[in-house]
């Protein structure tokens, strides 16, 4: 078993790399912060171009037909840039419900249209601070209208459609269907959420009698969402990997260069060790991310273990690094003008955009006694 990308996967890596180095760095990122704009439109516009909006979309729906794989190469050099776009949202989320659920009259509307940067999609799952189980959620879809209150949803103040968890009937998971719904349409009312990381912006939507069809079968919804989230999950751990190899490389470079009682601080034990455990924590991260893409692309049966532990290594990683970095800069690391504070902030985001790390570790633990139970 091969977990090593292919030498074309290396090049798409050092083209994504090129590309965010040129076009999103922290003045990009700070550029969002201090406006009211909720993503860089010049950048997602290149990512567009580069067709990386269709990168595991089939060449039939406009997009380039390549894999996951490839996807989370690109996820990664996200991480990286800590790029300021829809693309979790629109890619990792809408994209992928539409192409496990989504029948082929759905994928021919709206799949050319995410490929092409035409339209932005989302998934809209929480109603509130509680996290959503099968049997607390509220939101209704019955004779193809939507009710109900979805927050926060990722980018939901400027994504054109969202496919929501709504409940159509039953009580529990056999009653829950995921409804596409276009956002710019009647019964709609929705309004931007502060957070800690508003380059990747949240929003309140309200639905009231909104218009709306069924992707997949009522019933499926519980079991389609996972599916989706398992998915996003080792997608968005290679974003945490990247990010928190950004943050670890900002530590060490500043050790290095800081110098107390006429030496690096670097050379302190106390820096040192703690670099190394962030190095460590990365590591393991970045395995179970590799895992993860391998079950994901392989269509295996492996995906929800290893989903589970890429979403739970990758998210302690980047928060560790995140944290340590801030306290490696000292007094800087605090401050606005530093950029620490621009990674802790999305360690954070991430965090939490799936459900909290306490759930995902519930769900490793649960998913892995079903395993050896069978």
């Amino acid at each position: 078993m091969n977990f090593e990308f292919s030498e074309d996967q290396e090049m798409l890596r050092e083209q994504a790399r090129r590309f965010l180095a040129d076009r999103s760095s922290t003045k990009v990122v700070r550029r969002i912060l201090e406006s009211d704009a909720p993503f860089d439109a010049d950048l997602w516009k290149g990512i567009v171009e580069m067709g990386w909006t269709g990168t595991a979309i089939p060449e039939e729906f406009g997009g380039l037909g390549l894999g996951h794989l490839e996807l989370c190469v690109i996820a990664e050099e996200l991480g990286r840039a800590l790029a300021p776009v829809p693309f979790a949202s629109s890619v990792y989320l809408a994209t992928e419900a539409l192409l496990l659920a989504g029948t082929n009259e759905q994928k021919q509307a709206w799949l050319p249209k995410l490929a092409a940067g035409e339209a932005i999609g989302t998934v809209a799952v929480a109603e509130g601070p509680t996290q959503p189980t099968a049997r607390n959620i509220a939101a209704t879809f019955e004779n193809g209208k939507l009710s109900g209150t979805k927050v926060p949803v990722p980018d939901g103040d400027i994504a054109d459609f969202a496919i929501v968890l709504a409940r159509a009937g039953a009580e529990g998971e056999r009653g829950l269907v995921l409804a596409l719904v276009d956002l710019k349409g009647p019964g709609v009312a929705r309004k931007a959420v502060k957070t800690i990381d508003p380059t990747r912006s949240q929003a309140e939507i309200t639905f009231t009698d909104a218009p709306a069809e069924a992707v997949g079968a009522v019933g499926e919804g519980w079991a389609n969402l996972t599916q989706v989230q398992d998915r996003a999950a080792v997608l968005i751990a290679f974003e945490q990997v990247g990010g928190a190899q950004v943050a670890l490389e900002m530590a060490k470079d500043y050790a290095l260069q800081r110098y107390a009682f006429g030496r690096a601080i670097a050379s302190f034990q106390a820096i040192k060790h703690k670099l190394a455990d962030v190095y460590v924590a990365i590591e393991l991260a970045r395995s179970n991310a590799y895992y993860g893409a391998w079950a994901l692309s392989a269509g295996s049966p492996e995906l929800p273990v290893a989903a589970a532990g890429a979403r739970v290594a990758a998210t302690e990683a980047f928060h560790q690094a995140s944290k340590e970095s801030i306290q490696t800069h000292g007094g800087m690391g605090y401050t606005w003008e530093g950029d620490c504070h621009l990674y802790y902030r999305r360690s954070k985001h991430l965090g939490l955009k799936l459900g909290s790390a306490r759930t995902w570790k519930e769900h490793l633990i649960s998913r892995l006694e079903a395993r050896n139970a069978a």
